[in-house]
């Protein structure tokens, strides 16, 4: 099965980056759309952002357009998230996921993705 490991969170202040990464394994890779979700305290998992396996169509939360950068190298088998001009309301559990292609995965609903990793930890706080 693909597996896979985020890596890349920490505690950063507002106004700062952070790139995450996600590193995957299996040779079905590259045939799957990556997704980044976060999840809040007492809040619902919400889709952040998506790219798709071949020409790289992407996909933002309205929250954090302009913020946030997706991106795959699909030799290294990772998809990264650069995090810039973060917000102490960005503080969540990031996760990321593999959907394939067949799915509805460019609306970043947690149930088009099947494969998931354990997450990471961003905290923003000054």
């Amino acid at each position: 099965q693909l597996q896979l490991v985020e890596s890349g969170g920490g505690l950063v202040q507002p106004g700062g980056s952070l790139k995450l990464s996600c590193a995957a394994s299996g040779f079905n890779f590259n045939y799957y759309a990556i997704g980044w979700f976060r999840q809040a305290p007492g809040k619902e998992r919400e889709g952040v952002s998506c790219i798709s396996t071949g020409y790289l169509i992407t996909r933002y939360a309205d929250s954090v357009k302009g913020r946030f950068t997706i991106s795959r190298d699909n030799a290294k088998k990772t998809v990264y998230l650069q995090m810039n001009s973060l917000k102490p309301e960005d503080t969540a559990v990031y996760y990321c996921a593999a959907a394939p292609s067949s799915k509805d995965w460019r609306t970043i609903q947690a149930i088009q993705y099947d494969y998931w990793g354990q997450g990471t930890q961003v905290t923003v706080s000054s």
